[in-house]
């Protein structure tokens, strides 16, 4: 059951990086059919992470109200919408509609999606768990990959972009099948209906352990109390987990990874490789790296600890950056290979750490009362660097090139090394109720 439901829940990070990665390979195409200007290539991108803001608030507005499987269902339904209006799209105006529109899936799914697996996960396992979220995102840039790759030599961008309702209709039936989180319905009084998806999950748990958890959570949420205000944000047990989770995705947002994403090609064209073919071939490769390494996360996060790996990803990261900022000078085509090695060293350093972390610090460090609103404060501020970073990237690389755009990344990331090095907590095999006493008990 529990293989399942993960399966289930992380199809909607299949969702996240297949709507994502699709624009790689059909960017070019549209931009020829339908004449965009380079400011107008970055909004058309960008528009994806511009609706996900709207779709982080959205969740966090009705996670506890309507649950946490309901706001999957309905994202579900706007994967399918948008995706196939992508596709029809007879202009412009209607492609960034449709793109804001499967904006506001990603948000609102990459919030529920999280929760969904860190309420439902066993503690000994949360990490690999929640970290499927991230492998199925990874899977889903390197799936739109092969797609635009196989589809490129047609001029099909159309086909490219409507192709991501197959997996969107195959997530609607799965999680409309699935059970609620247990805390959720412990949240609403349904303790009877919690302890029967516990006992699904966890079959190896006595009765009396399962009880034990049930109690966990109503005293977790009574400690608590009912308040949902914003302001319980500025206490002293909250501030620090909002402040530490809404950087943790500024900074990686501003290592570059989306502008890596989205624009791959445009990147291997400045690093040397030329042809649209080579560049797409090239850009597979990083979508392969991205998922090995992702699956060397989950093998490991739950092992080392999260601490030491997201300190390693900042500075990995950030050695990497150098060398691609090197390797895309202008007219040093031989450096072609060298600016390969670094996008792949980066990725893999990305994969393993700043990938997959700050969802899982965020699932994991706000209090059960306040874990939605608070995952979505932290979302949006992932989405809007997100935007930021993808609108700004062509206009930026136009304007100053592609060596100082990706040494300013180098700079964001090393900064993010000594802010990781400073404030990133240790939460390997700790409970979420546990988690959220050592906050409550924290010194102010």
């Amino acid at each position: 059951m529990l293989f399942r439901l993960v399966t289930l829940a992380a199809l909607f990070g299949l969702l996240f990086g297949f709507d994502e990665g699709v624009i790689a390979g059909a960017l070019p195409l549209i931009t020829a059919a339908f004449q965009i200007s380079v400011t107008g290539e970055g909004f058309m991108t960008a528009a994806v992470p511009l609706g996900a803001v709207a779709g982080a608030v959205l969740s966090a507005a009705t996670a506890d109200w309507l649950g946490r499987r309901m706001v999957l269902i309905l994202c579900s339904v706007l994967f399918i919408v948008g995706a196939a209006a992508s596709g029809l799209s007879g202009g412009l105006g209607m492609l960034v509609a449709a793109r804001l529109l499967l904006g506001v899936a990603i948000g609102a799914s990459a919030l529920a999606a999280p929760m969904f697996l860190a309420e439902l996960a066993p503690a000994r396992y949360r990490g690999a768990v929640v970290s499927s979220f991230q492998l199925m995102i990874t899977l889903g840039i390197l799936l739109s990959y092969l797609m635009d790759l196989a589809l490129e030599p047609f001029g099909a961008w159309r086909l490219m972009l409507l192709l991501g309702v197959i997996p969107a209709i195959a997530s609607l039936v799965g999680i409309a099948m699935s059970p609620e989180s247990p805390r959720w319905l412990t949240m609403r009084g349904r303790s009877d209906e919690a302890r029967a998806v516990i006992s699904q999950i966890q079959p190896q748990l006595s009765a009396a352990e399962t009880d034990h958890i049930i109690e966990e959570i109503a005293q977790s949420q009574a400690a608590a109390g009912s308040a949902r205000n914003w302001g319980d944000f500025l206490s002293d047990s909250v501030r620090p987990v909002l402040i530490f989770t809404m950087l943790a995705f500024v900074f990686q947002q501003v290592s570059g990874i989306n502008a890596v994403i989205y624009y791959a090609p445009t990147i291997l064209g400045h690093a040397g490789f030329e042809g649209t073919g080579t560049q797409l071939m090239a850009t597979v490769g990083i979508g392969v790296v991205n998922v090995l390494m992702t699956l060397v996360a989950m093998g490991v996060v739950d092992r080392f600890g999260r601490r030491p790996l997201f300190i390693l990803g900042f500075v990995g990261t950030a050695i990497s950056l150098v060398v691609i900022a090197y390797a895309t000078q202008p007219d040093r085509p031989d450096l072609a290979p060298l600016g390969l090695f670094g996008l792949f060293a980066y990725i893999a350093f990305f994969a393993v750490s700043l990938g997959p972390l700050p969802w899982l610090y965020m699932s994991e460090l706000f209090p059960l009362a306040l874990r939605s609103r608070g995952m979505a404060l932290a979302s949006v501020a992932n989405w809007a660097c997100n935007f930021a970073v993808v609108f700004g990237f062509p206009v930026v690389v136009a304007h100053f090139g592609a060596p100082a755009t990706f040494a300013i990344f180098a700079a964001f990331c090393a900064t993010g090394a000594v802010f990781s090095w400073v404030y990133a907590p240790e939460t390997k095999g700790v409970t979420l109720e546990e988690i959220e006493l050592r906050y409550r008990e924290a010194p102010a």
